[in-house]
């Protein structure tokens, strides 16, 4: 599976002897840690993959060119840094083998996924080797920053569950080993075993804290307009991945922010058919609530009576508009909201929607993302209609509307065009 970020270009490396050295200042590092750049290393259809992502990024290509499987290794990364045991975040782990890859001598089989995450401490790099064949279990796992390796596991004994750690020192000795479970990340649980008492444990702790930070706060969403149609009952008011609780959370979410839910109705408006003069839930029979839009001639519509495509158009602007507090999601709840960056994972992003209502979406995700506190990985079967939706969007928008100092412009949108 290939994959190439849109606009890349070679440039000439080439010196200029006689020219003068500029003095370059380095550019000032994120104060919120986020994920740039994913990479699939033999994962399901992938070969040597590797995604560049920023504020607003869409996966771009047909059918089976892998678009969900990147999404899926995106999200699995998020839940091993949350401390997820492997077990759960692959409950199919041979799936995501490749479906050629041959066993080793000793019949194993797996697969590897990284990514890197930029923030206070620089880039910091993490990857992953899954063994899914004969057991499910880590075999190695690597944290580097700088080109120095912070952590590194490996198996060195297949009859024990555990693999051997080592991780950064730089005092009277250069590492520390000690086992690891081979059930789990070990970066996540480095906290719990540096102690932080030399510069090169210190720096140790702040890289692993960068990447589970920036991992933390992922939501992953596919719409389901089939199950938003219906009453449910009122719960948490946090909305799931599927959306199917969405009248539960504008219940709540109606009357916490007055600023926020007019915007809201605004987004719905333009991609809705008809009048909207507001979107809201209504008490049911048993308990339950519905959602209903608010024509303004004293006519409500339930969901249950809108389309497809503007089921999931509302859906998505619900989520965009919303944050950790609202959706499903596990941000590191030890750190300040103020230095985590939420990232909404969308497949299926334009399925079922029509030119005006991807187009109206994409502007908005783009206004959301340019305030620097959101990020989006949104999958697309075409992707010829995105550049120039999301550069009106950053013409047309909200510049520097909230944002906060050293946000990520967002007045463009990245592109990586996968190919079968």
């Amino acid at each position: 599976m290939a994959a190439s970020p849109a606009s890349m270009s070679p440039v000439s490396m080439s010196p200029a002897p006689m020219a003068p050295v500029p003095t370059v200042l380095a550019a000032p590092r994120p104060d919120r840690p986020h994920i740039t750049e994913l990479r699939l290393h033999a994962f399901a259809g992938h070969r040597r993959a590797v995604l560049r992502l920023g504020p607003l990024t869409v996966l771009a290509g047909p059918s089976g060119c892998g678009k969900t499987s990147a999404l899926a290794a995106y999200e699995a990364l998020a839940r091993l840094g949350g401390g997820a045991e492997l077990g759960a975040v692959f409950p199919d782990p041979v799936a995501r083998v490749p479906e050629r890859a041959r066993p080793d001598a000793q019949h194993r089989r797996g697969f590897r996924i990284g990514c890197t995450a930029d923030g206070p401490a620089g880039p910091v790099h993490l990857d992953v080797a899954v063994q899914a064949e004969p057991e499910l279990r880590i075999v190695g796992e690597r944290l580097t920053a700088d080109g120095v390796v912070l952590l590194e596991t490996a198996l060195r004994d297949p009859g024990r569950r555990a693999v051997q750690a080592a991780w950064h020192t730089a005092g009277s000795a250069p590492v520390t080993r000690a086992p690891l479970p081979d059930d789990r990340l070990g970066t996540p649980l480095l906290p719990l075993r540096v102690a932080g008492k030399t510069d090169g444990q210190r720096r140790v702790l702040a890289a692993a804290e960068q990447m589970v930070v920036a991992l933390r706060s992922v939501f992953a969403c596919d719409p389901r307009p089939g199950r938003m149609r219906e009453p449910v009952p009122t719960g948490s008011g946090r909305l799931l991945g599927g959306c199917d609780n969405l009248a539960d959370v504008l219940w709540r979410t109606r009357a916490e922010c007055g600023r926020r839910h007019a915007q809201f109705v605004g987004a719905v408006r333009a991609g809705c058919a008809g009048p909207v003069a507001d979107v809201l839930a209504e008490p049911a029979v048993g308990g339950a609530v519905r959602a209903l839009l608010d024509r303004g001639d004293g006519t409500r519509t339930g969901l249950a009576r809108l389309g497809h495509g503007e089921l999931r158009y509302l859906a998505l602007a619900l989520v965009l508009f919303t944050g950790p507090g609202v959706l499903e999601v596990d941000p590191a709840g030890e750190v300040p909201a103020a230095l985590q960056t939420l990232t909404v994972l969308a497949d299926g992003f334009d399925r079922g929607l029509d030119v005006r209502q991807r187009v109206e979406l994409l502007r908005l995700a783009a206004r959301m993302c340019d305030r620097g506190h959101i990020r989006l990985v949104a999958a697309v079967a075409d992707a010829s209609w995105v550049t120039g939706a999301a550069g009106a969007a950053g013409a047309a928008g909200e510049a520097g509307a909230d944002r906060e100092p050293g946000a990520d412009g967002a007045d463009g949108v990245t592109v990586v065009h996968l190919v079968p």
